[in-house]
């Protein structure tokens, strides 16, 4: 009797064990499952470059926003360079860059600039989570940012070395405001190789698509006193307006060169200018523009030491140009351009006119008529350049006949001997149709070439002149009007001067494939 008892007793506690074990058990699976909290990157120079308080803020850049002008260009606005001092100093010349933004439909910004705190190898992509203001927090885009991130060429996720950086949070309280909805992707720039540098740039001009803007922040000179950084900074935003990497690296060498007192640097980001540059040259349909300049002097009346601000836009073009020699063309036509001088300065007999599959340029482009200036250089010294404009024979003749007219009919220089052919180095701008203009102050110096009519004289410059020269827009058609006309050099203010402006693609050879 008692051993069942015993029995009975103890199976009521199991029993009683087997259902609290239920009940804890489906309590645990209706429990909803917790959600995964999404990393913010809260502010960390709120308060000092900007306001901490959101509706001081929200006032601040939407008072800086009305004052600013609203430019009309032709073209999407997709690059855009602000810099980035606080909201005091800066602020009026970043918001005239911010202006232009609104109204359009960008669904994520590339947000990209130079570390100024944090030393480490490549550049660091901000990959996931979310970045915050005292206006809002603003969402990464996390699948744009896979794309860009590649650890084998230097671009690796790295999220903790943007913590102490100021340059991208101050452009954000700006885009929350005139582009509420975009997602971005913060890069920045360590101490890369060049390679990486221009991967950077090929990844970004893979995924420049019309709904993503590309945001450089940099400020310009740094330190020097107020007229030099007028100086300084003219040459520098000339050289960016150019669109052309190389221009820049050589303007920021030349300003290097000249010591001058103060003087830091001459863009704080100017890495992520190169990057923007190079990215808008492999897409080839890009106009840049200076929207505003000024220098902290101007805002705070202090001379000695100063900063350079600019906001140069650039626009892509809606129809780009004719201009698109793809890398093949390119070799195509310089090889043709040398074959020619080789067969012309040995006596012997030029490839004759190609018909339709009978061994013609392999790209169409070379058919097309356009006009061409070659131009032939020894040692880095100009030796010969001829062109000519809407020709009516294509652009591989053009080629031809202006690379004997530049070694043999030049009238400043001697005849190019077959000697001196394995130290002559080509390169090719290839133009667009000549278009009137009827205001000199519209040329886009480094961008435009300009020819020049007066009566029965005139010349022309290429626009790579002005970035060779650091000429300013006036030294440039000064010169111009004495230089190559012989005229006084204001000619080109006159009204009986017809001025004409045209585009080109530049092509140059590289050392290595010089036969």
């Amino acid at each position: 009797m008692k051993k069942r008892k015993t029995l009975f007793y103890f199976c009521l506690l199991l029993w009683f064990s087997l259902l609290l074990s239920y009940l804890v058990i489906s309590k645990i699976k209706k429990k909803p499952a917790p959600t995964a909290e999404i990393f913010t990157r809260t502010p960390t120079f709120a308060g000092s470059f900007y306001p901490v308080e959101p509706q001081n803020l929200k006032t601040k850049i939407t008072s800086l926003l009305n004052q600013a002008p609203r430019l009309e260009r032709k073209g999407k606005l997709q690059i855009l360079i602000v810099p980035h001092a606080g909201l005091d100093y800066s602020g009026p010349i970043a918001a005239a860059g911010f202006k232009q933004l609104g109204g359009t439909d960008y669904q994520r910004v590339i947000l990209l600039g130079t570390s100024h705190r944090a030393f480490f190898e490549g550049i660091a992509v901000f990959d996931q989570g979310a970045w915050e203001t005292p206006l809002k927090k603003t969402i990464i885009d996390e699948d744009l940012a896979k794309k860009l991130v590649s650890p084998n060429e230097g671009i690796v996720a790295n999220p903790p070395v943007h913590r102490e950086e100021h340059s991208l949070e101050v452009q954000l309280p700006f885009l929350q405001t005139v582009l509420p909805q975009a997602k971005i992707v913060p890069i920045l720039i360590g101490q890369p190789t060049k390679e990486t540098l221009a991967s950077l740039a090929q990844k970004i001009a893979d995924n420049l698509d019309s709904f993503t803007l590309l945001l450089i922040s940099s400020d310009l000179s740094h330190y020097p006193p107020y007229k030099v950084a007028n100086q300084v900074d003219k040459k520098t935003t000339q050289a960016v307006v150019s669109g052309q990497a190389e221009n820049l690296e050589k303007s920021l060498t030349e300003a290097e060169s000249q010591h001058y007192p103060g003087l830091d640097t001459c863009a704080c980001g100017y890495q992520a200018i190169l990057v923007a540059l190079q990215a808008a040259e492999k897409l080839n349909n890009f106009n840049f523009e200076e929207i505003k300049y000024a220098n902290s002097g101007d805002i705070t009346g202090e001379k000695e030491q100063v900063v350079g601000y600019a906001a140069i836009g650039g626009w892509r073009r809606n129809n780009p140009s004719s201009l698109t020699l793809d890398q093949k063309a390119q070799e195509e036509a310089l090889a043709l351009a040398r074959q020619t001088l080789k067969a012309h300065l040995s006596g012997l007999p030029l490839r004759t006119p190609p018909k339709a599959g009978e061994g013609g340029p392999r790209s169409p482009i070379l058919l097309k008529p356009l006009g061409a200036f070659v131009t032939l250089k020894k040692n880095g010294e100009l030796r010969g350049c001829i062109g000519e404009f809407e020709p009516k024979v294509p652009l591989w003749q053009v080629i031809q006949k202006m690379s004997i007219a530049a070694a043999t009919e030049d009238p400043r220089f001697p005849k190019v001997t077959a000697e001196e052919l394995p130290d002559i180095e080509i390169e090719i701008s290839v133009m667009t149709p000549r278009k009137k203009i009827d205001n000199w102050e519209k040329i886009r110096l480094g961008v435009d070439g300009v020819m020049m009519q007066y009566g029965n004289r005139g010349g022309t410059f290429l626009p790579q002149v002005a970035t060779e020269t650091g000429w300013s827009l006036e030294e440039f058609l000064s010169q111009l009007c004495f230089q190559k006309a012989g005229l006084p050099p204001h000619c080109y203010k006159s009204p009986q001067t017809n001025l004409y402006t045209f585009e080109v693609q530049i092509l140059k050879e590289r050392s290595e494939i010089i036969p």
